[in-house]
């Protein structure tokens, strides 16, 4: 699905990061510890959970979280450790197309900002890694800030940070729920599915060449 038709014009655009320009796939890791099929599908689908891992976006305290999950599935410690220590891990690469669409709209000086569900400890590890983000004047971390998407005021704080009005700025985001709540606060989106659909958007929009 493609961005809405927009009178306004579009002074910045704000991106997702998990999906939009990096894959992010927490069976990625487990498929490397776990070989059964069978065991596996009951892993994902009962301890680490992506459920479970929005508590840690939202700002819960990783080690309390483990602690807690150790105690319900006993018998899974190094896997649930894993999570912890092997974040990075269930990011596999970036998503195709994404970052050359960030790098191109930075040349022709677009501002650019994100609003990720990242927990805090887990993107200063992340960060690190990715000068991509360099190109970015503000992002908004879920885990250092307490909220998360869908909650409106995520969103409206990220717009009293990045000093845009929300009918300003485009929202990029794969999640269905996300790219609702930001829609109905006043705000320009679109839906990502993939970056031939993302570019061909900026292309209507004016935002590319």
């Amino acid at each position: 699905m493609s961005g809405d038709s927009v009178p306004a014009e579009i002074r910045a655009v704000v991106f997702d990061v998990g999906r939009v320009l990096v894959q992010w796939d927490m069976r990625h890791l487990f498929a490397r510890l776990i070989d059964d099929p069978a065991r596996l599908d009951w892993f994902m689908a009962h301890v680490v959970t992506e459920e479970w891992h929005f508590e840690h976006d939202a700002g819960r305290d990783l080690a309390e979280m483990v602690a807690a999950r150790k105690a319900q599935f006993p018998g899974h410690d190094d896997l649930i450790d894993a999570y912890a220590t092997r974040f990075l891990d269930t990011i596999p690469g970036n998503v195709p197309g994404s970052h050359e669409i960030v790098r191109e709209l930075a040349a022709r000086c677009v501002p650019l900002f994100a609003i990720t569900n990242f927990a805090s400890s887990f993107w200063s590890e992340f960060r690190a890694s990715q000068p991509l983000f360099d190109l970015f004047g503000d992002i908004v971390v879920s885990g250092d800030v307490k909220l998360v998407k869908p909650d409106p005021e995520i969103f409206e704080l990220a717009s009293r940070r990045f000093g845009h009005r929300p009918g300003s700025m485009l929202f990029v985001d794969d999640n269905a729920a996300n790219v609702a709540a930001a829609r109905t606060l006043g705000w320009q989106v679109h839906h990502f599915t993939d970056a031939a659909r993302l570019r061909a958007d900026l292309l209507k929009r004016g935002l590319l060449g």
